[in-house]
């Protein structure tokens, strides 16, 4: 088991149609599923404001804390998540996840 804390960062760029009122439900929904989802141990998101405009069209970035690589995959399957990811999907034109374990430098 992969312990020690893992970040599971999603960046979306979403479909030119949809509203600031859809964009913020489904920031709603993700957040929420912190209330459904014992395994988010904490999520945190955020629009982009890089003044060096390498974005690609990611507007929207979200960060969930886990406790292992583990925890993430068993959030990932979990109906909740499914249900969320299924109702907001149409609305994101792309989508881009990953997952690292923070690590010190030690100069």
């Amino acid at each position: 088991m992969a312990e020690g804390i893992v970040k599971h960062i999603v960046l979306s760029k979403f479909k030119d149609e949809t509203s600031e009122e859809q964009i913020d439900e489904i920031i709603k929904g993700y957040a929420n599923l912190v209330n459904l989802i014992p395994q988010i141990k904490s999520f945190r998101w955020g629009k982009d404001v890089s003044a060096e405009n390498l974005n690609q069209g990611f507007t929207h970035i979200y960060e969930s804390t886990f406790d292992s690589v583990e925890a993430i995959a068993e959030f990932i399957a979990h109906p909740s998540h499914v249900e969320y990811a299924n109702l907001s999907l149409p609305y994101v034109e792309n989508v881009l996840a990953v997952d690292y374990k923070p690590t010190i430098v030690n100069l």
